[in-house]
């Protein structure tokens, strides 16, 4: 098994990566796609996740004024419980460690209730009360040094 994540440069890419986001949080999540896709997105820097050559899964990552927020984490339901979350996680963190903009700013995310686990194993602790966030239940969690 090959898995490999690239950060995303280019209208191909991007197309990819929206075609993933659309098919994991618009049709199985039935996020209003109007909510799914903001004015972030040119400002993020993405990510795409390949597994065995094939695009499955993609995230994202950008400044706000609360520090670094990593988000729209979305893996095809066919590659789940292959590592592909968790090496997403790994190459947005590991992009982070090399960007001195991002040097001391908090890094935080709003996980759905099903990936806390995946993210607390890389150090993420979960923040206040659960919420929820498009119909769906999340906690915020931000990466403890």
């Amino acid at each position: 098994m090959s898995l490999l994540v690239e950060k995303v440069t280019g209208k191909a890419g991007m197309d990819i990566a929206f075609k993933i986001r659309t098919e994991v949080f618009v049709k199985e999540q039935n996020v209003d796609p109007d909510m799914e896709y903001d004015e972030f997105e040119e400002s993020s820097t993405h990510f795409l996740a390949s597994l065995n050559g094939k695009p499955v899964g993609t995230a994202r990552w950008r400044f706000t004024s609360y520090g670094v927020k990593l988000e729209r984490f979305a893996v095809l339901k066919e590659a789940r419980g292959k590592g592909v979350g968790q090496a997403l996680v790994l190459a947005v963190l590991r992009d982070l460690l090399v960007h001195p903009e991002a040097q001391g700013k908090t890094r935080y995310l709003h996980a759905q209730i099903p990936a806390v686990s995946l993210y607390s194993r890389f150090g993420f602790q979960v923040i206040g009360e659960q919420f929820e966030e498009c119909d769906i239940l999340h906690y915020k969690m931000e990466l403890k040094h």
